[in-house]
């Protein structure tokens, strides 16, 4: 208590390394939070940088169903397909080729847009819907520009009747009798020229079933 007594005059340098020592402490204290922060902010930008985002898949869904229905439009309208033989023709490269990126892009396509959630797999689909959508420009750009000319005179002339044949099978004017010999007509008509695929077949005869099993119905006899 003596050298206490005597040496009272260190209190006020004790408490100022005291006041020191604390207030250190407390920034450091800060400096930890704060980094604790930031790595929390990066962690979840982390997150958030490696999650698709939604809009984008489903845009990217709309465009592949887009180009679907482009495709679409050559297999379920047989006029356009004799128009333009080429798009189902596998014996052409170009045609062979945007086959090939459709199957790919269709591989790639999740059930939902939600299924999608890694940038990885959304730069893959977005590569094969670009691939599918590129190279059936190019099929429609040649197939446009050739048309029938791979044909011959006769040829030409057979698909020509080919097409005024299945324009009266889909005539609801014309009488089921007519329109039922029109598409066998048809079908003789293109038959080594243009091979139709299944689909096609079936979307035009779903057409005109009812008239292609329709008939002449027998007089109606009444009793009297």
């Amino acid at each position: 208590m003596d050298f206490l007594s005597d040496k009272w005059w260190m209190v006020f340098p004790l408490m100022a390394f005291a006041g020191r020592w604390a207030g250190g402490w407390r920034r450091a204290g800060e400096r930890r939070y704060r980094r604790k922060v930031e790595l929390y902010k990066l962690q979840n930008q982390a997150r958030e940088d490696g999650r698709a985002s939604l809009a984008e898949v489903q845009a990217l869904m709309d465009t592949h169903d887009a180009t679907n229905r482009r495709w679409l439009e050559y297999e379920l309208d047989v006029g356009k397909l004799i128009d333009f033989p080429l798009m189902t023709d596998v014996r052409e490269p170009l045609t062979v080729a945007f086959l090939r990126a459709k199957r790919e892009a269709d591989g790639q396509r999740p059930s939902s847009a939600e299924d999608l959630q890694t940038v990885a797999g959304v730069d893959a689909y977005r590569q094969a819907v670009n691939n599918f959508a590129v190279a059936l420009d190019v099929a429609e750009r040649e197939a446009r520009r050739i048309r029938d000319s791979k044909f011959s005179g006769p040829e030409r002339q057979r698909l020509a009747t080919a097409r005024k044949l299945l324009m009266i099978a889909e005539n609801h004017a014309a009488t089921p009798a007519e329109r039922q010999a029109a598409y066998k007509r048809a079908r003789r008509e293109l038959d080594g020229l243009i091979v139709l695929p299944d689909v096609t077949v079936a979307a035009l005869e779903e057409k005109i079933a009812p008239q292609l099993d329709a008939g002449p119905r027998p007089p109606e006899f009444h009793q009297g």
